[in-house]
């Protein structure tokens, strides 16, 4: 069977998902494609509020691309959810859906809303809503672990990132440049 041809203007859903490192590291590679070419690029970051070294590049180097961060400079736990966290993420929700609404952006990409789902900081449902409303001709990246099962369905794009062999596991920290 032959594939159908793309419009220009048909906006993509893609999902970067899966438990091996470099969801984020994509799609900001996607994103330094995509302004490379003249896109407006929206990042919207959830559960993450160090200044990471991806966003002390897009800072000092691409003011094409935006950057929101809606997180602590700590990890979420599971376990012990903090109410921070909860009101973190709903703030960057209540930011994805004003992006995706006003027309600015050509690529958003909302970085680890998968695992925020999957924290249960935001739910499923809401999730699917704000992907079936995007704009016809935006591009849509969404990255981190556990992407539901629906939006993989719905998506027009799916990559899992699997982990292999890590440096961790054999005892090497996190390292500037690499994982930050």
């Amino acid at each position: 069977m032959k594939p159908t041809a793309v419009k220009a203007k048909q906006g993509l859903v893609m999902v970067i998902t899966g438990n091996g490192k470099g969801k984020t590291t994509s799609a900001f590679g996607q994103a330094l494609r995509a302004v490379g070419q003249g896109y407006r690029v929206c990042i919207i970051q959830f559960m993450k509020g160090r200044k990471y070294g991806e966003v002390l590049a897009v800072e000092r180097h691409l003011p094409g691309i935006t950057i929101h961060q809606f997180g602590r400079d700590s990890f979420v736990m599971r376990d012990d959810i903090a109410s921070v966290d909860v009101e973190l993420a709903r703030q960057g929700l209540e930011k994805a859906k004003e992006v995706l609404g006003n027309g600015e952006y050509d690529l958003v990409i909302l970085d680890e809303i998968n695992a925020a789902v999957d924290f249960n900081l935001i739910l499923e449902e809401e999730l699917l809503d704000l992907v079936k409303t995007k704009p016809a001709e935006l591009d849509l990246i969404l990255t981190g672990r556990s992407a539901p099962g629906q939006l993989k369905e719905i998506a027009d794009l799916v990559s899992e990132v699997i982990e292999i062999k890590h440096h961790y596991n054999a005892g090497v920290t996190e390292r500037a440049g690499i994982e930050y």
